[in-house]
């Protein structure tokens, strides 16, 4: 092949890589399509933009010793490398910041001294340190101290078994606080087995027991089927959950997308008949929720989705019933219609450059929360981050994961006050709740 040819082809490469490192900086948020798209390109750029640098600058290694930048199209490509390269360590940069912002929402949240309630032995060393092994090799997600006890079988519904997984020290501690973990992918997607691995690698590390349950997916399942099953997995933990070292007392819930919409749901209806037919007496009520970029609103009343196409999933595959014919199943079907005085503690996480939920979304019911709830409410606007930036370890999660661990410790030390005053008072101990 000619120098020139050689140089033409080092443009083009030149010009995709530019792209998706500008996508990254500047996603394409509108119609579901191009969203997603935006998405995808923009997520495994952003949160790989070390690896994204090295394959480009291997690039340039290869058609420079190949002649491409003896012709003028080459050089051109050089210097469109040289600023996607700028921009890439600009991704870092801002990927970095996320350990400040979600510093100052839990002091916004949770109040400036909130860091002198936590025992020390309950958290990690703050400021974190990012181990920059994980980040350039993030699979597989492991942690030599961590087991995993897999496809524990939890509840039969459908004519299906649902099954979980329990992440959980290799030591066996007894009477750990408990994370359940709920999977996202729209409702109709995903398993138990792909995400929230590194926040349950890194607490079950620090004495957690985290359990991920798969759920009935839609179109099989007409909404709020996933709910009712994640109220088994619930009930799972308040029966089974001491044989594998959990407190069956003391459960949060997390998860991210349709997950985190799902967890902001369960957090948000303790108890309710509805969700529990069939097992109405077990208490489902969780003590704390963290949600990643979630859906908090079916109705879309402030119209902020792009299009509609979110719409047309929810009306065809999840809700199977038109919008425009009942209204009152999509209000009940959106945590921001299901906020109470008495809603635990919440910790909400979204990206800024999300295009898959807007991040409008999230501040609509951040401040919701914080009108209608008792209980703080952390909120963290995370610059730069797409949807799913924590589902492996890169620089941003590294930073973020810690900061969840602070809120749930948090979380747990006031569990543990409670108990303790009703001890001292020699009150009933079936509860500790704040309900």
């Amino acid at each position: 092949m000619s120098d020139r040819s050689l140089a033409w082809l080092f443009l083009a490469a030149s010009l995709c890589g530019a792209w998706f490192t500008w996508n990254a900086l500047r996603p394409m948020a509108g119609p579901s399509r191009r969203g997603v798209v935006s998405f995808f390109a923009g997520w495994l750029t952003g949160e790989l933009a070390l690896h994204h640098l090295a394959w480009q600058f291997g690039m340039t290694l290869v058609f420079a010793r190949a002649g491409a930048l003896r012709a003028w199209p080459g050089l051109v490509g050089l210097v469109i490398t040289l600023l996607s390269w700028l921009g890439l360590v600009r991704c870092v940069v801002v990927a970095r910041r996320a350990g400040a912002v979600v510093e100052q929402a839990l002091r916004e949240g949770l109040g400036p001294r909130h860091a002198e309630g936590i025992p020390t032995r309950a958290v990690g060393p703050h400021p974190p340190a990012i181990d920059w092994r994980h980040v350039l090799v993030p699979f597989p997600i492991r942690h030599p101290e961590v087991e995993r006890v897999r496809d524990v079988v939890y509840a039969r519904a459908g004519g299906r078994d649902l099954k979980l997984d329990v992440y959980r020290h290799r030591n066996h501690p007894a009477g750990c606080p408990t994370l359940l973990q709920i999977h996202g992918g729209a409702w109709i997607l995903g398993s138990k087995n792909e995400q929230g691995l590194p926040l349950m690698h890194h607490l079950a590390a620090r004495g957690w027991v985290c359990v991920a349950a798969d759920y009935r997916l839609s179109p099989h399942a007409t909404f709020p089927d996933h709910v009712v099953d994640l109220k088994r997995a619930i009930a799972w933990i308040r029966a089974q959950g001491a044989a594998y070292g959990a407190d069956p007392d003391f459960v949060v819930v997390t998860g991210g997308s349709a997950g985190g919409h799902l967890a902001a749901l369960v957090a948000l209806t303790p108890n309710d008949p509805e969700y529990q037919p069939g097992f109405e007496g077990v208490d489902t009520a969780v003590e704390g929720c963290v949600a990643f970029y979630g859906v908090y609103d079916f109705t879309d009343r402030d119209g902020l989705w792009p299009d509609d196409g979110l719409r047309r999933l929810l009306e065809r595959r999840v809700l199977k019933v038109p919008f425009a014919s009942a209204p009152e199943a999509y209000e009940k079907a959106s945590p921001l219609s299901r906020l109470r005085p008495d809603a635990p503690p919440f910790f909400v996480l979204h990206g800024t450059h999300d295009t898959l939920v807007p991040v409008e979304e999230a501040r609509r019911f951040a401040a919701a929360f914080r009108r209608v709830a008792r209980a703080p409410l952390v909120y963290a606007e995370l610059p730069g981050a797409q949807h799913a930036f924590d589902l492996f370890p890169s620089v941003r999660s590294l930073l973020v994961i810690p900061a969840v661990e602070r809120f749930l410790a948090w979380v747990h030390a006031g569990y543990l006050g409670r108990s303790a005053r009703l001890e001292s008072t020699g009150r009933p101990q079936e509860s500790a709740r704040r309900r």
